[in-house]
């Protein structure tokens, strides 16, 4: 039977349209419009290709979903269907933003709730993902509630915001801190889930329904988020200059995420306290995960095991 590269790609492939969703999101913010298209309509077309996976994976093949479905990656089909209805709000296709995020949060408590309850100690970057998907819950709620006035989605991201936040504690405590000298791409989720947590933050900041203390609390904890994320994008860099490992690797996509999402993060909390410096930054920092994402992509068409295993070792 000839081998079909598409139905078998493993839970850790969302993290190729996290990557290329959020870089989308970035080169719409900067004014790149063409070219964010180009991304968006390659994160969905992947996005369809894993949702009839998964599908089909839930129908048909019950044991293998099953075990999937327990470990860290699996959280990438909530983080990449939020994504990509991020995307999809801004540009004005709230209806669409509005199913996704229905699926994403349907789909959002059985898949952690499986992941937790296989938790232990010394794990990978991946762990971080239990903060990811729930904080892209909390940005695709806040950009819905912010393009079309849906004021109670504010309430709704702010709660995920809190429990993301206090999931990344959870993660931190299981994860393997040598990982970020010797993991293959997934470490860096360390700084994305920080990143996106940001990035919540700052949708939180520009809504109109809180004032005062509440409105305070939440753009401090924003900008110590987003310098903590700015702290272990550092690190982790330090840790690749000193320790470099460039071979082709599927979790490489979870490096090009977090790249793109501390761009976004950065840029978005500069909008929304006024703050030029920090879009310039964010500018600067797209131009990097954009570089990173081309490199991924070539190393991932040139890499002889993608379309081919058998030449795997």
């Amino acid at each position: 039977m000839a081998y079909r590269w598409w139905q078998e790609l493993p839970p850790a492939a969302g993290s190729f349209v996290m990557a290329t969703g959020i870089v989308s999101v970035g080169l719409h913010l900067t004014g790149f419009e063409a070219v964010s298209w180009i991304f968006l309509a390659l994160a969905a077309v992947i996005w369809v290709l894993l949702a009839v996976d998964f599908g089909s994976r839930l129908l048909w093949n019950r044991d293998r979903w099953s075990a999937e479905a327990d470990t860290p990656p699996a959280l990438t089909a909530v983080a990449a269907t939020t994504v990509l209805g991020t995307r999809l709000a801004l540009l004005g296709l709230n209806e669409l933003g509005v199913a996704l995020l229905v699926l994403a949060t349907a789909v959002w408590p059985i898949l952690l709730s499986a992941v937790m309850r296989h938790w232990q100690r010394g794990m990978p970057g991946a762990a971080f993902l239990v903060c990811v998907s729930t904080q892209g819950l909390a940005v695709l709620a806040a950009t819905l509630a912010l393009e079309d006035g849906r004021r109670w989605l504010m309430s709704a991201a702010l709660i995920c915001f809190c429990l993301g936040l206090l999931l990344y504690v959870a993660a931190f405590s299981h994860f393997d801190l040598p990982q970020i000298w010797t993991g293959s791409g997934d470490q860096w989720v360390a700084t994305g889930a920080l990143a996106i947590s940001a990035l919540a933050g700052s949708k939180l900041t520009m809504a109109q329904q809180w004032t005062g203390l509440p409105h305070n609390v939440i753009q401090v904890t924003t900008l110590i988020v987003l310098g903590l994320n700015m702290i272990g994008y550092g690190v982790l860099l330090l840790a690749e200059a000193i320790r470099p490992r460039p071979h082709y690797d599927i979790r490489r996509w979870a490096t090009v995420f977090p790249l793109g999402m501390t761009a976004v993060a950065t840029y978005s909390t500069g909008s929304a306290i006024h703050v030029d410096a920090l879009r310039t930054v964010g500018t600067i920092l797209l131009a990097v995960a954009v570089g990173g994402w081309l490199l991924t992509f070539v190393a991932l068409l040139t890499d002889r095991t993608t379309f081919h295993p058998q030449h795997a070792h």
